[in-house]
């Protein structure tokens, strides 16, 4: 705006109707005069998100999107309504509205958004099937943030009525994306107004960014894909683990500085016959009975050419029985959208390649 030769307030007004208003193009900025619109745009200045491309609606509600970037990357996006139970546990007002649901839904959306943080996965955890991909790039602090704006817009939600959690839980590793992440983070908060309370974000062990974000004023909660209870069952499924072992990787969490009554998420993928025992669970009580943690049991979500099961509901049970007789909170998170490829460690990018925009059809199911 200086450049332009215009006051400081035009640059907040810009800020503000991108951000908080979520406008998406120069046009719908009217606090700017006419004459300013047209000078940026003539000096090539665009404002715009990236765009949903493709949709696809779950028996459930749950909607997976398919959204494309300027350079025509893709990375998928869900819009959970009513959430997953995720939060459950975790001593923040997301807990509770999980834990205790009102039935006022006419006044309000409840709803989480899983977000993407990379075009791809490095990570290789092989019981998803994002990792199938490899990594392509890290997504710009705009493209995360913009993800949301996108849903938001799509679903007419009003931040600070409705109540909306995000969790940075979709393709990619945040942590090796951190600069990015983090500024998105600073984009949520600040200038969408999203509360850092009601977002979190999901690390396969990056042990660096754990360090550093333990430093963080303005920070999330803290979910980790554990998934094992050993180092030998862990490397087998999370190759990270030759690079940090389970012993590392709880020392580092013990450096994040946690809020009252806040507790760590651990995420516990159930593969059936490889974590889902008895003795499985007896060791996960050892590594965290010390800990402020909750688990959050996942039940494998299946994909094709993937060399495992499901547990079976009675191991299931068996295994949160466990964990609960010993005084850690454990809940079987919600399975939302398997039938449309949207659960956690089924996103792939239905398009490999950049694609032609196609008509957004609410009700369409995609291929695969």
């Amino acid at each position: 705006m200086e450049r332009f030769g215009q006051p400081a307030y035009r640059a907040r007004q810009t800020y503000e109707a991108m951000y908080n208003q979520r406008l998406t193009s120069l046009d719908e900025i009217t606090t700017l005069p006419a004459a300013l619109r047209e000078a940026l745009k003539a000096a090539g200045h665009v404002v715009g998100l990236p765009e949903i491309v493709q949709t696809a609606r779950s028996i459930d509600g749950t909607e997976r999107y398919l959204v494309r970037m300027a350079d025509g990357e893709t990375v998928e996006t869900v819009w959970m309504p009513g959430g997953d139970g995720g939060e459950r546990g975790d001593g923040t007002q997301a807990a509770e509205e999980e834990e205790h649901p009102t039935h006022d839904d006419d006044d309000y959306k409840r709803a989480t958004i899983c977000i993407s943080s990379q075009v791809g996965c490095a990570v290789n955890c092989q019981f998803c099937l994002t990792a199938k991909l490899g990594i392509r790039r890290n997504l710009t602090p705009g493209e995360i943030a913009g993800q949301v704006a996108a849903v938001l817009n799509r679903q007419n939600v009003e931040v600070g009525r409705d109540r909306i959690n995000l969790v940075f839980m979709g393709m990619g590793e945040p942590f090796l994306n951190y600069a990015g992440f983090m500024a998105a983070v600073g984009l949520l908060t600040a200038a969408m107004r999203i509360p850092e309370s009601r977002m979190t974000v999901s690390t396969s062990g990056i042990l660096p960014g754990i360090l550093d974000f333990a430093k963080e004023t303005v920070r999330p909660k803290l979910a980790v894909s554990l998934n094992a209870s050993n180092d030998v069952v862990r490397e087998s499924i999370m190759p990270i683990t030759r690079k940090w072992n389970i012993a590392a990787l709880l020392d580092a969490i013990a450096t994040v500085p946690l809020r009252p009554r806040e507790r760590v998420t651990f995420e516990y993928v159930m593969l059936g016959g490889i974590n889902d025992q008895a003795e499985h669970a007896s060791e996960l009580i050892a590594l965290l009975k010390n800990m402020q943690a909750k688990i959050n049991l996942i039940v494998w979500n299946s994909g094709p050419d993937m060399p495992f099961h499901e547990p079976t509901p009675q191991d299931v049970a068996a295994f949160q029985k466990r964990l609960r007789d010993a005084g850690i909170p454990a809940f079987i998170r919600r399975p939302r959208g398997r039938d449309i490829y949207a659960a956690c460690g089924q996103l792939k990018r239905t398009l490999e390649q950049p694609a032609p925009l196609v008509a957004i059809a609410p009700t369409a199911t995609l291929p695969g």
